[in-house]
């Protein structure tokens, strides 16, 4: 899946003219190069590579890293007041100049990433540059405030609500600001990241996760209230294996205890709940499901249910839960259509939806190439 079909997919739409990658790829594989190039997509393509060329031991891969790191720095980020826009134009021209606490994590994420492939001094200290600058403009007393307009100025959240809601705070940018400052910490071990990481810990153990409901929260007020009676079935199975992995970082065993016990509640609690047909559904609000499979929840699925058998051995039901979301990607998931990659979601009778693209803003070679890579390691460690 990873060799032939997402790297290959992903490579093709480098822009060698213009820098980064083209930024939207039709239902029917067409690709417009002059479409708008998400900040988010180019942090996560950033990403992608540079994990697959460590991990896969590929120079082609480091030269796609080259060339996504370069865009990074030249269009995507603002070198007179800070952080990382939220789109540039084809060519590289500013086009929506918001900043935004969620866009800013993936930017550290991909830095760090692309330091550790490289060990140059550069994009690490770029990313410190905006962990810092979260720090300082994001960061109140109750966790952190997410839309900013170029100076840093608060506006509404619009980017990152739905249903609706314009919510001051979301479980979504809280979790991938942790995910950033994991990718930061690994790559540097900086103290402070490290005590920033273990706060967003214990926001989450005391805000965000709901233990008599045993699911996250979603949307939320400036205290950290919750707005609306949703699941996010796909974040829960996410947040279940992403924290883990945050809590072995910091090797704090009081710590990772408290938060394993709630992402392996989280785990079983979506088991029960929202697995059927060996899918995921998308999410439920005031407890109606919306039975849609998304790509990145598949992909998520299959982490989060490896991750708990990994925990729990005692319970094999995740692991032949593992297996058969596997099966559902390969058969369901992934277009058959030569040089394709994965529909963007699949109804309850598994027809993808025409209407959606293979590539845009959010979708990205992240959630896909981030379970591909994360189950290949895995597999070497045990070996070892």
């Amino acid at each position: 899946m990873l060799t032939e079909t997402i790297i290959p997919f992903w490579k093709k739409l480098r822009d060698d003219e213009n820098g980064g990658y083209y930024g939207w790829v039709d239902y029917d594989l067409g690709v417009s190069k002059k479409a708008v190039k998400g900040c988010i997509l180019n942090s996560r393509i950033l990403w992608f590579f540079s994990t697959g060329s460590m991990l896969l031991k590929r120079s082609d891969l480091r030269e796609e890293a080259d060339h996504a790191y370069a865009f990074l720095k030249s269009a995507c980020l603002d070198r007179e007041h800070g952080g990382v826009y939220w789109s540039v134009n084809y060519d590289g021209a500013v086009a929506d100049s918001t900043k935004h606490t969620y866009n800013q994590a993936f930017a550290i994420y991909a830095l760090s990433a692309y330091h550790r492939l490289t060990g140059d001094p550069e994009p690490l200290e770029l990313a410190r540059g905006i962990y810092r600058l979260i720090e300082e403009k994001c960061t109140d007393e109750v966790g952190y405030l997410e839309a900013f307009d170029r100076e840093f100025r608060p506006v509404l959240n619009e980017k990152l609500s739905e249903h609706g809601l314009n919510a001051e705070k979301t479980m979504n940018t809280l979790l991938h600001v942790f995910e950033g400052y994991s990718g930061l910490y690994e790559a540097s071990h900086d103290e402070a990241v490290g005590n920033d990481m273990r706060r967003i810990l214990h926001i989450f153990a005391e805000k965000v996760y709901n233990p008599e409901k045993k699911r996250q929260e979603v949307f939320f007020d400036r205290n950290m209230n919750s707005l609306i009676d949703l699941h996010s079935y796909g974040h829960d199975i996410e947040a279940s294996w992403l924290m883990d992995w945050g809590c072995g970082l910091l090797k704090d065993p009081e710590l990772t205890g408290k938060i394993s016990t709630i992402n392996s509640e989280l785990a079983e609690s979506i088991y029960r709940t929202a697995y059927h047909k060996h899918s995921l559904w998308s999410e439920a609000v005031d407890g109606v499901p919306d039975k849609t499979r998304v790509w990145w929840v598949q992909a998520e699925t299959v982490l989060g249910f490896l991750n708990e058998y990994q925990k729990h051995p005692e319970h094999p039901e995740y692991f032949k839960a593992v297996t058969e979301a596997w099966d559902y990607i390969k058969t369901k998931m992934a277009d058959p259509r030569p040089g394709s990659e994965w529909f963007w979601q699949l109804d309850d009778d598994g027809n993808p939806d025409p209407n959606k693209p293979f590539v845009e803003p959010w979708k990205c070679p992240y959630h896909n190439g981030r379970m591909c890579f994360e189950i290949i390691r895995r597999s070497i460690n045990a070996e070892c």
